[in-house]
């Protein structure tokens, strides 16, 4: 495999590389790697949303190369020669009309690739309770939605069904609300969650990135809704602590939540190799001694398994 040996900017290399993965795995006694939040889209699709980080677009707001811009079949063939068990294929909407052909697209693929995770997405839109109906009985396990780029309200009133829907399923939704990596006002922040989740407070929401860079409000709503996850896209990385780093004194809470707590990468879209995150996920134990080796099988395999399935 061959990937950049360190995040840009840190003039540090690291001491895990992604040929490395599988030994790290195996050391833990682990089967493999379930990742929540790596992203798969129509490649035309794709290219315009690597065009938008080439370009450090609005809502990228500084440089941020891709690390794996590769066709489909490689992108693929990378995660599992990582030991990437289970995947998803997580695609967004940021208009009306696009939601559904994504959703077509990805429950696609997890037909033709059977270790993706059958994957669905929703828009505030005519239709889009009828939309997720269709998604979850076509067998979809897990939705994306990302209101910093589709510029919504989780709290839309014509959401709020589908909300209901998705909590009775028990289906979990992965939910980029966070201010981060550029907020948007009227549509990121933790507030925007907490108001779906005091009318449907049984939503498996799975708060991507951890919800930077409002760490502890997300913990938080953890700790008053008892299916609130929180995934680790990301997180604690040089390139995100550059930014938003991730405050010392919350981490024991994630101790606390070990069992809400799932391994994201946000692959292929990332600027640095994905041994990094695993790398800096392992790191956490020299500030904080409960995120050990128990904690990491918990993020990397078992919470995720529970989730979305082995």
């Amino acid at each position: 495999m061959t990937a950049p040996s360190s995040p840009p900017g840190t003039g540090r290399p690291d001491s895990l590389s992604d040929a490395d993965v599988p030994a790290w795995w195996q050391r833990l006694g682990l089967p493999g790697l379930i990742d929540i939040h790596t992203h798969f889209l129509p490649e035309r699709m794709l290219r315009r949303v690597w065009a938008h980080f080439d370009a450090a677009g609005p809502l990228v707001g500084r440089p941020w190369p891709i690390t794996y811009r590769m066709d489909q079949d490689t992108r693929l063939a990378r995660l599992r020669a990582l030991g990437v068990r289970r995947f998803t294929a997580l695609a967004y909407a940021h208009r009306p009309g696009m939601a559904a052909d994504l959703t077509d697209f990805a429950l696609g693929l997890a037909a033709d690739e059977p270790d993706c995770v059958p994957s669905a997405t929703f828009y505030p839109e005519d239709g889009v309770l009828a939309q997720v109906e269709s998604a979850l009985n076509r067998g979809a396990r897990v939705f994306k939605i990302h209101a910093q780029v589709g510029g919504f309200d989780l709290r839309e009133p014509v959401l709020d069904p589908v909300w209901g829907l998705l909590a009775e399923a028990a289906v979990p939704v992965v939910v980029h609300v966070g201010s981060g990596p550029v907020p948007r006002a009227g549509f990121t922040g933790p507030d925007k969650l907490e108001g779906v989740l005091q009318r449907h407070p049984g939503l498996t929401a799975v708060v991507a990135h951890l919800g930077t860079p409002e760490y502890g409000e997300f913990l938080a709503l953890a700790g008053r809704y008892p299916n609130v996850h929180l995934d680790t896209t990301m997180a604690f990385t040089d390139f995100f602590e550059q930014v938003a780093p991730f405050p010392v004194g919350l981490l024991p809470r994630l101790a606390e939540f070990a069992g809400r707590i799932v391994l994201g990468s946000d692959f292929p879209n990332i600027p640095y190799p994905y041994a990094h995150q695993l790398e800096a996920l392992e790191r956490l134990r020299d500030k904080e001694p409960r995120l050990d080796d128990d904690w990491l099988r918990a993020v990397c395999w078992f919470n995720g398994e529970r989730l979305l399935g082995s």
